[in-house]
């Protein structure tokens, strides 16, 4: 069903950030292959052709290349692509325009309009959403695994310096450093990333203990996808079910992960969720 042999794709990451892990899972689950390039986060030369600094960076080849950035509009738009045989992927992505704006910080960024929709007509929408709610439903939470639970990793797994420190040994072993540039990464990093975690618990105005905020949101996500479902999609998983799993799923190996694991709800659907991706 799904027209594979004509889309080539690639992409840019870094292994330990939550959004390009939510893309990974998206196409891991919907068995679409791809080439990993893993960036330097420091130099970023693997990404120097491209004007967009951050990653995800998708590069998408169906006919003609196409770059696509953010992972909720990779996601968005690839699954559109998937389910619609009417629109080339030009065209569907010509619909999540890029618009700058300015944060309350008066930093300048880049968002993309509709990047939570799934550009369909209306056959395609009951097909795949056969009640509006449905939809409405996992906009919703994909929208806070965006907004909320992603801003919930860092002063997490660099809650302390021993686990800044653990964390940063992960970060070097698992992404792309030079001998000499990891071993300062490793200090430097961990010691920067103790007191950003710092700031941005201040700016989310987590609580004190920032593993309570970390527990309540989990739980508050199991409670949402409830005991007579096994995914938010029903029987199988739907794009929040995909987007909660890549965020909470870069955290593993950490004390921050197994301490989740311990004090919520959540590990029967994060293994469900194992089990239906390492299947795909």
């Amino acid at each position: 069903q799904l027209p594979v042999g004509n889309l080539q794709l690639t992409l840019y990451q870094y292994k330990t950030c939550p959004f390009c892990s939510k893309v990974r899972a998206f196409l891991d689950y919907h068995g679409l292959p791809y080439e990993i390039v893993e960036v330097n986060p420091i130099m970023r030369k693997e990404i120097k052709f491209s004007s967009y600094r951050k990653v995800p960076i998708l590069l998408a080849n169906a006919g003609s290349s196409l770059q696509l950035n953010d992972s909720s509009v990779i996601i968005s738009a690839i699954k559109t692509y998937l389910i619609s045989k009417r629109n080339s992927l030009e065209e569907i992505v010509s619909f999540y325009p890029p618009m700058k704006t300015v944060t309350e910080r008066g930093k300048e960024v880049i968002e993309y309009g509709n990047k939570y929709w799934l550009m369909l007509d209306e056959k395609e929408t009951k097909r795949v959403y056969p009640v509006k709610e449905v939809r409405v439903e996992e906009m919703k939470w994909r929208k806070w695994a965006d907004d909320w639970l992603v801003h919930l990793i860092s002063p997490n797994v660099y809650r302390t310096p021993r686990e800044a420190f653990a964390s940063f040994d992960y970060i070097v072993r698992e992404g792309k450093f030079g001998t000499v540039e990891g071993f300062f990464a490793k200090y430097l990093g961990a010691v920067a990333m103790f007191f950003v975690s710092k700031r941005l618990k201040k700016r989310h105005h987590l609580r004190d203990d920032v593993r309570e905020d970390l527990y309540e949101a989990v739980d508050e996500w199991v409670k949402a996808v409830g005991k007579h479902r096994l995914f938010m999609g029903g029987s199988q998983p739907n794009l929040a079910d995909l987007a909660v799993y890549g965020v909470l799923r870069v955290m593993e190996g950490l004390e921050a992960f197994d301490d989740m694991m311990v004090h919520t709800k959540i590990q029967p659907w994060y293994q469900r969720m194992e089990e239906v991706i390492q299947k795909a």
